[in-house]
This record gives structure tokens, C-alpha cells and sequence, in this order.
């Protein structure tokens, strides 16, 4: 494992310009950003190697800070640093050695903005409280935390960070319950919008999502040892075995004794997020028991029956148009190729001199294959289209490229609406879907013609069945402006703050 670890996990030596003093990649501001990533070990010696590799395999979940914490039977041990998980978990780093014990939990964070001092914003979070050390790891959003943040200052409670996931380590120390799990339980029932924890506590690793199951979490396996991840993908770099997926409302607590499987919160219908297909996990994940890499490619082939038009090519936007482009040709029988070339070395366009060389970021990460488009009628397949701005300057460089024709197909609904849950999506105003026809959005970009794919496309992609209007089985508030958990007040279409527990 040590040497697996030595391969992933290389200790970068030459920080300079692109180190850690300003974690904040600028360059795909027009696009969702993952929420984050958790991970969580327990009874292994290896544990902080495992959750590094777990961490690795979810960096695409959040790439501005990591953190682990491990717990050896009588101390807990830290470390978190701004940055990529492979800059700061090197194997044979002092951070590793230091990280000793046989519970581990870890977080992958995207954050929304620079703060004061960021380094207070990087999770997991761990705090000695009235029964011990007690550590959290959160993927999701809490759609009250201002309110409870407020109500809890008011009554003496001394905050460290601005991120809504400290607003649980207050409860869970203010609960006047006796066990760790009733406190935790306690401090959840008071809480509202979408999450995903891992925790350590009293030599227990504890799993939870919340009621509507918006953000993931999977159960693993690998001989004694137990895990917990946001997606199979980091189960699959440690050689663990997927168990299955927490349910909706589900808590699971590990110990030297085994698991137990709590049930504590009222059952409420399943909510996933359905982003989490289009293009938060990994395509080799499989999530709430569907591949998704087959669902993207399925995703596509609906997008080519529902919108299909005469070409010569179908154009993939890399990485994440792939899948959909595939199933797009498949289904359509137009060719497959590569019109656009990425480049993956792409460093942090901070180091840029400009704001306005910033807003050329694309063509840092994209560039035009000549060889491939000139003269050719092609269909570019993307995920979705936020802004506009990045679907503007790719049509017009397969123009500069010599395309003869352009048209555009997007393999999820207009967004309309911002996310709540964990999901780092602009205000509706700045959403071109909220402001704007299709027609209108064609032109704007200057497409020769543009479609999305229906929301009953989507689930019949997805899940073959239509969108119930009643009772969908997915988050979609996005594309439909039906939020399934409360929002508070102050929270609106117009959004007043992100989330921190990304």
C-alpha cells in the first residue's frame, strides 16, 4: 500500500507560483462546481494512507484544500493545507508520519471565496468537547445555518470559521444528550438542507446522510476494515469492496464491535441529486446503483432522439462532454471525434497579470483541431451551460477552426435555479437559461442552433421512467425551481450566500 501511495501521492517540491498561498482556480468560472469530497477509515493501521488514495480519487470533488484526521485510542492527529491532496499527503511525508492511528476521516473542499484566513475553512473540523475529541467532515449545505449561527453567537458560542458545517460541532457540544450519537442526532434534527457527514468520536467512525438523500455516501469494505466515501471511485483505489449506499436518513456507527444501522430522522422520499449524473461524479462511479458513465452516454443518446439535426461530426467539450457525445453518436449515427483538445496541465490562472488575460482562460484548458472540423458540419455536446460564456468562446473557435457549421447540444435542462444543497451555482440573474430563450441562448453564443435535453428526457435517461410531476425521484430544483427541502428565509432564486461546507 506504501508504495501505491509513493506513485499517486508525490510530494510536490517546488511549490513557487503555484503553490498553496492562493488556492482559488479561477479558470472554469462558468461552470457548477462540485461540492466536496469525504472519506473515512476504521480499523486499519494504514489509515491515513487509505483516506490520502481516497482522497485522490474524489480531488475532483473539491480542489482548493484537504484535510485529515486520525485518531490512535488517545489523541486525535491533523493535517490541513491549501492545495491538491498529492501537494501536502506525500507517503513519506512528516504530515503522514505524524497522522498515526486506526481511524481516519478526510475532505476534499471547494469553496466559494477567499476568506480573511482561509486556512480556518478546511475541513474536517475537530474540536475537544465535553465527552472527548469529536472531528466532522461535511459534504452539503445547510439551508438554516444562518439563523442557528446567529442563535448560537447570540448565546455565547465562539466561532472559528465562516463555513456552515462548525454550526454542527456547536450543537452537537451544546446537546445536553448522554451518548455521542444521540448528541449528533440531536444537533441533525435541528438542522435543515442537504448533507453528507463522516465523524470520529469515542473510537467510532459514524456515517449519515441527510433524510432526502441529496448529497452521496457509499459503504465500503476491505477485510476488517470498514469505509465510508462520497462515490465508489475511492473505494475502488484502496481495493475496498462497495457494500451499498447509505439510505436516505441513515446513520451507521462502526466500532471495534462491528457496525450498527440507525434510522433516527422520519422517512422522507429520496431526493438525489441528479447533477451528480450530468457531471459532479467520477464517470467510473457507480452512485445510487447506476454506472455513470453509462447514464451519461445514455443521457446523450436521448439528446440525440429528442434534437437530432443532419452533420458530420460530433464534437465532445473534454472531459465531461464525453460520454454524452458518445451516446449522442451512437444513437444518431454521426461520426465521433475529437474537434477540441484539452490541455490537463493547466496551472492556477492566478498567476495570470490580468484580469483580462483571465477571462481568455479557456483557451489555457481548450484548443481547436484543425485537422478535424474545417469544413465540417459539427454538433458540440456539453454538459450544461451556466453563464454562457465558456459555450461562446468554443463555438466561435470551431469557427476560427473552419467549422461550416455549428450547432450546439447541451445533455441537461436549462438552469434556471440556483442550488441550496452544497452546489456552487450563481445567483439566477447571472444563470443566461433564467435570462434568456433558447433561441435567444443560440444566439448569444453564436450557435447555428442550440437544444437541451427535456427533464423528462433526463429521467427516462436516467432512471427509464418520466419525471413524476408529484414526486420525482431526483433533486432537478435546478432546471425545475422545485426545492425539496425548505429554504429559510433570506434564501431566494437571487442567492444571499453560498454554503461552506463544501
Amino acid at each position: 500500500m506504501r508504495g501505491l501511495c509513493q506513485l499517486v501521492l508525490v510530494k510536490v517540491e517546488s511549490m513557487g507560483l503555484l503553490g498553496s498561498t492562493n488556492p482559488f482556480d479561477m479558470s472554469d468560472t462558468d461552470r457548477f462546481h462540485e461540492e466536496c469530497g469525504v472519506f473515512g477509515v476504521f480499523g486499519s493501521e494504514e489509515a491515513s494512507i487509505l483516506t490520502a488514495l481516497g482522497l485522490h480519487a474524489l480531488q475532483h470533488r473539491g480542489q482548493e484544500a484537504a484535510g485529515i484526521v486520525t485518531y490512535d485510542g488517545s489523541a486525535f492527529h491533523a493535517h490541513r493545507a491549501l492545495g491538491h491532496v498529492g501537494e501536502n499527503f506525500g507517503a513519506d511525508s512528516d504530515q503522514m508520519r505524524r497522522l498515526r492511528g486506526h481511524v481516519a476521516i478526510g475532505h476534499n473542499r471547494y469553496s466559494t471565496s477567499g476568506n480573511v484566513n482561509p486556512y480556518m475553512e478546511i475541513q474536517p473540523f475537530s474540536s475537544e468537547l465535553a465527552f472527548g475529541g469529536f472531528a466532522l467532515a461535511h459534504n452539503g449545505n445547510l439551508t438554516n445555518a444562518t439563523r442557528l449561527r446567529a442563535s448560537l453567537i447570540e448565546t455565547g458560542s465562539l466561532f472559528q470559521s465562516s463555513s456552515d458545517t462548525e454550526v454542527i460541532v456547536h450543537l452537537v457540544a451544546r446537546s445536553h444528550q448522554e451518548s455521542v450519537t444521540d448528541r449528533l442526532i440531536d444537533a441533525l434534527k435541528q438542522i435543515e438542507g442537504a448533507y453528507s457527514l463522516v465523524c470520529v468520536a469515542n473510537d467510532m467512525l459514524i456515517g449519515v446522510r441527510d433524510p432526502y438523500g441529496v448529497r452521496p455516501l457509499i459503504l465500503g469494505q476491505r477485510d476488517d476494515t470498514w469505509l465510508l466515501a462520497s462515490e465508489s471511485c475511492a473505494l475502488d483505489i484502496v481495493g475496498a469492496t462497495p457494500v451499498r449506499e447509505l439510505a436516505p436518513g441513515e446513520m451507521v456507527i462502526i466500532d471495534k464491535n462491528g457496525l450498527q444501522s440507525l434510522s433516527p430522522f422520519s422517512a422522507m422520499p429520496s431526493r438525489f441529486c441528479i447533477f451528480e449524473y450530468i457531471y459532479f461524479s467520477r464517470p467510473d462511479s457507480v452512485v445510487e446503483g447506476r454506472g455513470v458513465y453509462h447514464a451519461r452516454k445514455s443521457i446523450g443518446g436521448e439528446l440525440a432522439r429528442e434534437s437530432g439535426i443532419e452533420a458530420d461530426l460530433v464534437i465532445p467539450v473534454p472531459d465531461s462532454g464525453v460520454p454524452a457525445a458518445l451516446g449522442y453518436a451512437e444513437t444518431s449515427g454521426i461520426p465521433f471525434d475529437l474537434g477540441i483538445i484539452r490541455n490537463h496541465y493547466v496551472g492556477r490562472t492566478f498567476i495570470q497579470p490580468n484580469q483580462k488575460d483571465r477571462t481568455d482562460s479557456v483557451k489555457l484548458k481548450h484548443n481547436a483541431n484543425p485537422a478535424a472540423v474545417n469544413g465540417k458540419r459539427i454538433i458540440l455536446v456539453d454538459d450544461s451551460i451556466v453563464r454562457g460564456t465558456t459555450s461562446r468562446k468554443i463555438v466561435s473557435m470551431m469557427r476560427k477552426a473552419g467549422a461550416a457549421e455549428v450547432h450546439m447540444r447541451i445533455a441537461s435542462p436549462p438552469t434556471t435555479h440556483p442550488c441550496f444543497y452544497g452546489v456552487d451555482t450563481p445567483s439566477q440573474d447571472q444563470l443566461i437559461a433564467a435570462q434568456m430563450s433558447v433561441a435567444e441562448i443560440a444566439r448569444e453564443i453564436g450557435a447555428d442552433s442550440l437544444s437541451f435535453i427535456s427533464v423528462d428526457g433526463l429521467y427516462q435517461a436516467i432512471a427509464d421512467a418520466r419525471r413524476h410531476p408529484d414526486a420525482p425521484q431526483f433533486c432537478d430544483a435546478c432546471f425545475t425551481g422545485e426545492y425539496p427541502i425548505q429554504l429559510a428565509a433570506g434564501l431566494s432564486a437571487n442567492k444571499v450566500s453560498h454554503g461552506s461546507g463544501r
